[in-house]
């Protein structure tokens, strides 16, 4: 596993429906709703950055003086390690690892070539 230098979670307030894309670097915090997220880590497979993110967070909410949520989230299987909120939710989309897809470009079509026909039978 390589160490990413920040991640990407989603916020999800289940009362109002708002749904919230979070970018945290490693050790920043955001206030959300009632929500405080810290980022601890964000690791990612070394061999295929791509694939799944793993991210150690510290969820307090303003209305407890313990954290609601202090472990390990997968991108892969937000189930495995859920927050259990009455009113937030929170799962992990992606780690930044650097990894950026290629991007494919259409070929502008020459209006002066030829039609290709298509001979059926």
């Amino acid at each position: 596993m390589a160490s990413a230098p920040g991640g990407t979670l989603r916020f999800l307030d289940k009362i109002t429906g708002i749904v919230v894309d979070l970018t945290l670097g490693r050790g920043q915090s955001i206030t959300q709703g009632r929500l405080t997220i810290l980022l601890d880590e964000c690791r990612y497979p070394k061999d295929n950055p791509a694939s799944d993110g793993q991210a150690h967070l510290t969820i307090m909410d303003s209305l407890s003086s313990t954290p609601v949520f202090n472990g390990w989230m997968m991108a892969s299987s937000p189930a495995l390690s859920a927050m259990d909120h009455p009113r937030y939710d929170v799962w992990v989309l992606s780690c930044d690892s650097g990894f950026v897809a290629p991007q494919i470009e259409d070929q502008p079509e020459d209006p002066d070539a030829p039609i290709e026909e298509i001979n059926e039978g």
